[in-house]
């Protein structure tokens, strides 16, 4: 996934990438492809930030009439319920739960932005995400795992009885 960072807020680029899509004819399904499906990700450079307008045009080439299209912004509801699950973490350090409340200042940009076509059964995708929205995502996952371990702990308190 490419990470954008002197972007904070990939608003702008969405809009660009919106009328680049309808530029060429194309339509967009409003869809997120979750990483079940089998996939093909974009491989971008660094260097090169408008390479999301090689995808578009590669999915053109390659016949598709439409491509998919998701963004997320971050709401303060989840930065704040985010901060609630990671305050409960015995583990967590006081640094990994400053950062989870310095994303309030993110709340209502746009962090990721996913394009997709289909093409023989598999979904080539172009991801794009700003590194706050990577480090939101990380401490999901950190407070997703510590509910997975007391789940866990419960199921097996269950089987015993």
């Amino acid at each position: 996934m490419l990470l954008v960072p002197m972007e904070q807020d990939l608003h702008n680029l969405k809009d660009d990438m919106i009328a680049f899509i309808e530029g060429h004819g194309m339509k967009r399904f409003q869809g997120y492809v979750k990483d079940e499906l089998p996939s093909v990700p974009w491989s971008a450079e660094e260097n090169q930030p408008d390479g999301w307008k090689d995808f578009v045009e590669l999915a053109k080439a390659s016949g598709v009439h439409f491509v998919t299209m998701s963004h997320t912004s971050l709401d303060a509801e989840d930065v704040d319920f985010l901060v609630e699950r990671l305050e409960d973490l015995s583990y967590l350090t006081e640094e990994d739960l400053e950062e989870a409340r310095w994303l309030k200042n993110f709340v209502g940009k746009v962090g990721h932005v996913q394009l997709g076509f289909p093409c023989q059964g598999v979904m080539f995708l172009y991801e794009v995400s700003t590194e706050w929205y990577e480090n939101f995502e990380r401490l999901e996952s950190t407070a997703d795992e510590f509910d997975g371990i007391l789940l866990d702990e419960d199921d097996s308190e269950e089987e015993e009885d």
